[in-house]
């Protein structure tokens, strides 16, 4: 008898301002899925955060260009449901579909925050990806910086704060503290959406005005002068892999929205990293040891900045990282010989290992 393939429900789209690039990784993740293997159903998310079914064959996405790329959105509305059961979907008051793993492509919040995540604990599903807390711990960049601090990882000083504390004192308290030039950013979102770089003291207020149409917590962060390297890992519990090291090179004054996700030629990505053996080793080992600091799972991408003197420093973590067409994570572990389809059939599997050790643990004293 052939076994029954695991039913994989990949999710995408969303409420967050990474909408559209979420819509590009999910392409790609949905032809990467091995069909021998998994079964896979397809939940579309609108931007009001309504939830879409509709089968493989079916895509939910509409035109290849990065720019108008949006969500078809079909007639059949689906929610997932708190149960005792494993991933049961309800449409219309009637369970339609049952799911055992979740893949979220969700990038930003109300996916890659820890939402989801615990929507996934609630409805007794496995979930691709760090779980609630690792989740809202990578978003956090304020929070991920103070765990990665305390932990005695280098990281780049800054400032947070919340709209209430601007005030016409801080562009000098900022040049005192930091130094100009700065970047300001939302500290919950990616993809460098909301994110300006400030060369002069009379910018800054504009900036962290557009940074709060994101957030209401925002990032002043003191520029570093280095080399922007990121290093993917992969695995769970101190079975942990970093790969190859990958270098991004852009003329543009930070890797901007743009040079990520629309223009291909926007910046070059050096793959491997043209670093040597000892400095190799220190990127993978600080890289290893911020994913384990805040508590990742599953995948991670780990942006980093080597500086002229050898000196690492952690920029910020991504629990669920792009993968579009030229995006960083999946080129890098096609660099160490790991093809999608190996890779989106690990992630699963973690998902499944991790969602068996819990079912493990005890709910009562008895």
């Amino acid at each position: 008898m052939q076994q029954k393939k695991i039913r994989v429900a990949v999710l995408f789209g969303g409420r967050s301002a990474e909408h559209e690039v979420s819509l590009q990784s999910a392409k790609n993740v949905i032809a990467a899925i091995d069909p021998e293997l998994f079964d896979v159903c397809l939940i579309g998310i609108d931007r009001q955060g309504k939830w879409y079914l509709n089968d493989a064959s079916q895509p939910l996405l509409t035109n290849d260009d990065p720019k108008l790329v949006a969500l078809n959105q079909c007639n059949t509305d689906v929610s997932l449901i708190a149960s005792d059961q494993t991933g049961q979907l309800i449409s219309n008051g009637q369970i339609i579909d049952s799911v055992d793993v979740l893949f979220p492509v969700l990038h930003g919040p109300f996916g890659e925050d820890g939402s989801i995540q615990g929507l996934a604990k609630l409805a007794n599903v496995a979930c691709v990806g760090s779980d609630i807390l690792g989740s809202a711990v990578g978003m956090d960049k304020d929070v991920a910086k103070r765990l990665l601090r305390d932990s005695g990882i280098p990281v780049a000083d800054y400032i947070a704060l919340r709209a209430y504390q601007l005030n016409e004192q801080l562009p000098e308290h900022v040049a005192q503290r930091l130094g100009y030039p700065v970047y300001v950013k939302p500290a919950n979102m990616g993809s460098s959406v909301g994110v300006s770089k400030v060369n002069h003291p009379q910018e800054l207020i504009a900036a962290l005005t557009h940074a709060f149409d994101y957030d209401t917590k925002v990032m002043i962060e003191a520029a570093i002068v280095g080399r922007e390297i990121e290093c993917a890992v992969l695995g769970n519990n101190d079975a942990e892999v970093a790969n190859v090291a990958g270098e991004i090179i852009t003329n543009d004054q930070f890797y901007s929205y743009d040079r990520k996700y629309v223009d291909e030629t926007g910046a070059q990505l050096q793959i491997p990293a043209q670093v040597d053996a000892s400095t190799l080793t220190k990127l993978r080992q600080t890289a290893l040891q911020a994913y384990r600091c805040l508590e990742t799972r599953g995948m991670g991408r780990v942006d980093m900045f080597l500086t002229a003197d050898g000196e690492v420093l952690v920029n910020e973590i991504n629990t669920l990282p792009g993968f579009t067409a030229i995006s960083m994570y999946p080129k890098l572990w096609a660099a160490s010989g790991v093809s999608p389809r190996e890779l989106t059939t690990r992630l699963i599997q973690l998902a499944l290992q991790e969602q068996r050790d819990k079912d493990q643990l005890k709910s009562t004293e008895h």
